[in-house]
């Protein structure tokens, strides 16, 4: 036996479970479409390892507040889960967490094809986490996971989709965005040949999902735009994709009474050394901005590395005492920085959606952002927009919505109130529901004219 397995728990009646004596629904005539059994996949789903994590624990609750029985199950890094959401914890090496992953192989690893498979790949510079992911859920989803009526992969695009889907699971995925937008920026932006090699060797697992995304019935991704990038990267056809728009909580992300705000203080989330969210850019306008707003500061909700590019990049603009950096921070935390800020600027080359910038226009601040990927589609009329990779751009339209207070407040209030109407998580829930609703139903009408052809006598 692969002792991949070993280890993997199922829902019980501790926190973070759903009780085992919970009845699934069937998805059967009469059942009660108030109350689907939904399994959430993701191969790694703390909500610090990014956006996607964010997604899953944010859609397993509003599910769960629609009136759902939500399991997620996930590899490490576990989510930050409700103790009415169940997690199913799909062990692995998490060889990230470790200080060296070099010394991690031990001899029981020898007991399992995908332990070996994950250690070497990952000495050798790939990403192998959605791939062995996907043998260990596979396993525990056939031992344990008949009674889902809808299993919904958030982005691992894993092989083991496509064995779930031949088993009979109604399986849906969630693409994001391609990561084939990733690999190409941060080719664009690498130091030498070696440092290409090794980007394409660490996005080799796109090979896989390109397999899997071709072959898998129901995709669903977070934006049209996403949608249109999507069939590009993956060279599948645009109308096989279903759009139901990210959610933000809009209970958390609010505006704060209390808390003055500031005149001089620009706020940005973003992963400081990733080039596709276009850090390099802003830090360029606040150059830019230095002649007219001595004064203005830039605070960076991300960590950058200690010898990455973007610490150089501050340094060398002579930016050291105009811009900070913040990381670790609690949700609550966050919205606090936003209540202070003056303008939020979302300055990333691409999006697949754009949480970042809804966040910060649920909590009333007026927004700068490109137009990369989604990101027009979520600001719409309520922030300045202006083309992604345009430092000038970034800095004309900050400077025009410093100096014009009332448009600051117009737009702050037309965010939160798009927000509001389109993209809160109650929405995206009931959105996702119908949508659940809607595949059952063609899989029960194709599953009713395939008996009608085999009981015809003349078949």
């Amino acid at each position: 036996m692969d002792s991949g397995d070993a280890g993997i728990a199922a829902p019980g009646n501790g926190p973070g479970s759903v009780p085992a004596a919970v009845p699934p629904a069937t998805g059967g005539p009469g059942f009660d479409s108030r109350s689907l059994r939904i399994a959430l996949l993701g191969y790694r789903s703390n909500p610090y390892s990014g956006g996607q994590g964010i997604y899953i624990a944010a859609l397993a609750r509003a599910l769960t507040d629609a009136g759902h029985r939500v399991d997620v199950i996930s590899g490490p890094p576990w989510p930050d889960l409700d103790d009415d959401i169940g997690l199913v914890r799909i062990p692995s090496l998490d060889l990230y967490a470790l200080d060296n992953h070099v010394t991690a192989l031990r001899p029981r690893h020898f007991r399992s094809a995908t332990d070996l498979f994950e250690y070497f790949s990952m000495l050798s510079g790939g990403f192998p986490e959605p791939f062995t992911f996907g043998r260990r859920m596979v396993r525990w989803m056939l031992a344990n996971g008949r009674d889902y009526d809808v299993v919904h992969d958030n982005q691992s695009l894993c092989s083991g989709l496509l064995t779930l889907q031949d088993r009979g699971f109604p399986v849906v995925a969630t693409i994001h965005h391609p990561i084939q937008h990733d690999r190409d920026i941060a080719l664009a932006h690498a130091n030498g040949w070696r440092h290409r090699l090794l980007i394409r060797r660490w996005h080799a697992f796109l090979r896989m999902q390109t397999r899997v995304v071709r072959r898998l019935e129901r995709i669903v991704t977070v934006s049209a735009a996403s949608r249109a990038d999507i069939a590009r990267a993956f060279g599948i056809d645009e109308a096989g994709i279903d759009v139901v728009h990210n959610g933000i909580d809009t209970e958390a992300f609010r505006p704060l009474a209390g808390i003055p705000r500031r005149d001089d203080l620009l706020m940005t989330v973003a992963s400081a050394d990733q080039p596709l969210k276009g850090l390099a850019y802003l830090l360029q306008a606040m150059k830019l901005l230095e002649p007219g707003h001595p004064d203005l500061q830039l605070l960076v909700v991300g960590r950058p590395k200690a010898d990455g590019d973007t610490l150089r990049r501050v340094r060398s603009l002579g930016l050291e005492e105009r811009v900070r950096f913040v990381h670790g921070l609690t949700r609550q935390e966050i919205v606090e920085h936003y209540a202070r800020a003056t303008i939020a600027v979302v300055p990333s080359l691409y999006e697949g959606f754009g949480l970042p910038a809804g966040e910060a226009m649920a909590c009333g601040v007026p927004v700068v952002s490109t137009r990369g990927g989604a990101l027009a589609e979520v600001v719409g009329d309520a922030g300045e927009l202006v083309p992604p990779g345009d430092a000038d751009a970034l800095a004309t339209a900050i400077a025009g919505l410093l100096a014009d207070p009332g448009r600051r407040r117009g737009l702050a209030a037309r965010g939160r109130t798009r927000v509001l109407e389109r993209f809160s998580w109650t929405v995206t829930a009931r959105r996702m529901t119908d949508y659940y609703l809607a595949m059952l139903e063609q899989r029960a009408g194709r599953a009713l004219r395939s008996r009608t052809r085999s009981a015809s006598p003349d078949s």
